[in-house]
């Protein structure tokens, strides 16, 4: 479960992305497609036929 107080925005990736990416994979779309640091603390949603969340946690695990 997240705790929305560590987040500071959230971000959609509109449109079909390949959910069959690792976190790494999804992590290289945040930083050079978007030129945003991955490792914010921010919130990445990315959606195809279904969603799939990118967080980072300040204590450096991710989920």
């Amino acid at each position: 479960m997240l705790n929305e107080v560590g987040i500071d925005r959230v971000y959609l990736a509109c449109g079909a992305t390949d959910l069959r990416k690792s976190i790494d994979g999804l992590a290289v779309l945040v930083k050079e497609g978007f030129e945003l640091d991955p490792f914010s603390s921010c919130l990445f949603v990315f959606c195809n036929r279904k969603v799939s969340v990118k967080y980072n946690p300040p204590c450096g695990l991710r989920q």
